[in-house]
């Protein structure tokens, strides 16, 4: 998944370290969301800004710029709801980094405006790469006409599954979220059926399960 890891461009550099009580000041996170992020995270740095006027390409609604976090751990895992913490406060989609001893990943979420209300922003499922060495090449940005398309290139890369033919962003996550819930109803039927200790009831958990397995290979193909 190297290749969901980019250079990005000198001009587009931001390198601003980014307090946590800014982020607490904007998403009122719980005492407990603060304990997250205290314990998991070192600093956040808000290293470039995709704009129209450091890389050259238009904005849309969608992607009026793209924010790229580099974010350095503590332990090797952060608790998504940092993220999303995070992700409540700035109101663009973002592009994380994140750094642990000698390891990084690229980790983001389909962040779009509210069809209802377009100031309000959802914030999707997250996708990511798994660790890799912090000297892995990277690659080129991808081209792109404007911010919305170079923003779903970024993320594209980041999904496991390729898109469907024709398949918009949305739609593409909005299937790999049914995926992702099948696969744990999936991991649930499994575990009980080898719990189950009756045969009918092994019979009827096993038609289940298959029926399960043929809906993950429909969503997957």
């Amino acid at each position: 998944m190297s290749h969901a890891l980019f250079h990005y461009p000198q001009q587009a550099a931001f390198e601003r370290p980014l307090p946590k009580k800014k982020i607490y000041d904007h998403a009122k996170p719980s005492s407990a969301l603060r304990e997250q992020f205290v314990a998991q995270v070192d600093k956040i740095v808000w290293q470039y800004k995709l704009a129209p006027e450091t890389i050259n390409l238009p904005a849309k609604l969608s992607a009026p710029e793209i924010q790229i976090f580099s974010i350095a751990l503590k332990t090797p895992e952060l608790s998504e709801d940092v993220l999303r913490g995070i992700d409540q406060a700035i109101p663009f989609p973002i592009i994380y980094q994140l750094t642990f001893e000698d390891c990084i990943k690229a980790k983001a979420a389909y962040k779009r405006p509210s069809d209802a209300d377009a100031n309000k922003w959802v914030i999707d499922s997250y996708f990511e790469t798994g660790w890799l060495p912090s000297d892995t090449e990277r690659a080129e940005l991808p081209v792109a006409l404007d911010l919305a398309g170079l923003y779903e290139h970024l993320l594209r890369r980041l999904l496991p599954w390729p898109p469907r033919a024709g398949e918009t962003l949305k739609a593409q996550v909005e299937r790999l979220g049914q995926l992702r819930s099948k696969q744990n109803e999936c991991q649930k039927m499994e575990a009980r059926l080898q719990k189950e200790q009756q045969f009918n009831r092994k019979v009827e958990l096993n038609a289940q399960l298959r029926n399960l397995k043929k809906q993950l290979e429909t969503l997957t193909s």
